[in-house]
């Protein structure tokens, strides 16, 4: 193929792809801009090709993340790549499409009047955490310089098995993190441990939907209760967020007996992924306050450089608008009994494979998938004193068939435990359990027949 000299430029930083030697003349660099351009067609096909690296998203079981809608969904969202959700004024019937998706959801999580709920889409439920907690701070901020009291040392109480935009929020907005540790069988946030952190300082307590660790949902109501009584003794009020990221879009469809939402008064604000249990592709999340005083004066812009009086809300400006398209396609097209039908049979899924993996001797499960179709297991604790394996190398052993299955400790205080997880979706179906449950334990069956197989080096220490 006539290509440049490579003289300056070693191999590894440069593309040469040999099927281009048609429409290619000269080396392709990997790390600055070619000085040529080349036919779309060429552009497409050396993107395309190295894509088939990447893992096949059915088999990413590590991921919340939606990996599947109907092909109508995706012809909706093809049509509005290009509108920004944030051009409120060229884009008005998406920003329509944007308020019935808010009063949808806050109808969904029973806000006490949905038809004037006050929220906004954001890009995931990190941004949608990080409006949360500047919403518990600025009310503690006023409340705090209404009595004419010190605003300088504020703390958020969360359980220890939080995702890392908590400790991003509290790290960017300068709020000291309180964490209620794991103990024991115990890996989320105790009503009792995070009273004892309660004082006039604290902005407020998250409470998880759906843990990334395990899968479990933190009890809200019991929090709610304990920190009513806490008040009382006290006269210290205390909001509560609730981060729903997963369980969000999932405990009102299959646990609706369950009171975790704005019924409960403590409950102040809500966030959810609507690219995770929500059914939509990444990226889309939302956040509700309970009622219109509870959205802080000073988290709401005037843009007015667009056209118009836009109100913005979001930390992040631009945004696409065409997941929010997507989540409003959903909620057309599936309803409350669509999701009810998704969920269950995800649901379904993962308490069976849960299940039978839980009777191989090698492990002991944690959860089952009964609350989000989540559950994790370990090596049960007599089987791992003379186990050649840890589950870091059951884990590698899965991706030589393509699976993505994570291992990792559990959070602070009981890192000593590491665990495996399955996340089920909806593309996961009864005959893809079957099988990865047949992988699983065909790696078992590995081991065991072959004794001289010992842990992977860098892991070895982690299995007892």
């Amino acid at each position: 193929m006539p290509k440049e000299s490579r003289s300056d430029e070693s191999p590894s930083s440069s593309l040469v792809p040999t099927y281009a030697a048609r429409a290619l003349e000269h080396e392709v660099p990997k790390f600055t801009l070619p000085e040529q351009s080349m036919l779309p067609a060429t552009a497409y096909q050396i993107i395309h090709d190295e894509l088939r690296l990447d893992g096949y998203s059915m088999l990413n079981l590590a991921t919340f993340v939606t990996t599947w809608m109907d092909d109508e969904a995706n012809k909706l969202m093809g049509t509005a790549l290009d509108k920004n959700m944030v051009d409120r004024d060229e884009y008005p019937q998406t920003a329509q499409i944007e308020q019935r998706c808010i009063k949808m959801v806050a109808e969904l999580w029973n806000a006490p009047d949905h038809e004037n709920a006050v929220g906004t889409s954001t890009i995931g439920s990190s941004e949608a955490c990080m409006l949360g907690g500047m919403g518990m701070k600025w009310r503690w901020k006023a409340r705090r310089e209404a009595a004419g009291k010190s605003t300088d040392k504020p703390n958020l109480i969360m359980g220890a098995n939080v995702q890392v935009c908590w400790h991003k929020f509290c790290r960017y907005w300068e709020v000291e993190p309180r964490e209620v540790t794991c103990e024991g069988d115990r890996y989320t946030l105790s009503p009792e441990e995070a009273v004892k952190l309660v004082d006039e300082n604290t902005i407020g307590v998250v409470g998880i939907m759906g843990s990334t660790f395990d899968g479990r949902y933190e009890p809200i109501e019991e929090l709610s209760q304990a920190l009513d009584e806490h008040e009382k003794r006290t006269g210290i009020d205390v909001p509560i967020h609730v981060d729903g990221a997963s369980g969000g879009f999932v405990a009102p469809f299959l646990q609706p007996e369950i009171k975790w939402d704005f019924r409960l008064p403590r409950v102040k604000s809500i966030n959810a992924s609507g690219h995770k249990y929500g059914l939509v592709y990444p990226g889309v999340g939302w956040v509700i306050f309970r009622e219109p005083e509870d959205l802080p004066e000073e988290l709401v812009f005037h843009v007015k450089y667009l056209g118009g009086d836009m109100l913005d809300l979001s930390i992040n400006f631009s945004r696409p608008g065409n997941r929010i398209i997507g989540q409003y396609y959903n909620f057309l097209r599936l309803g409350k009994s669509g999701y009810r039908k998704v969920h269950e049979a995800s649901r379904a899924v993962a308490r069976s494979l849960s299940k039978r993996i839980g009777e191989l001797p090698a492990f002991d499960l944690i959860t089952d998938g009964s609350d989000i179709p989540v559950f994790c297991w370990k090596l049960d604790d007599e089987y791992a004193k003379t186990a050649n394996f840890t589950l870091y190398d059951v884990a590698e052993k899965l991706r030589e068939r393509g699976w993505l299955v994570p291992a990792y400790p559990m959070p602070r205080n009981r890192s000593d435990l590491v665990v495996q997880r399955v996340v089920v979706k909806e593309d996961f179906s009864l005959d893809m359990a079957d099988n990865l449950f047949t992988d699983i334990k065909r790696v078992v069956d590995f081991y065991e027949s072959h004794p001289e197989q010992g842990p992977t080096a860098e892991n070895a220490g982690f299995h007892h």
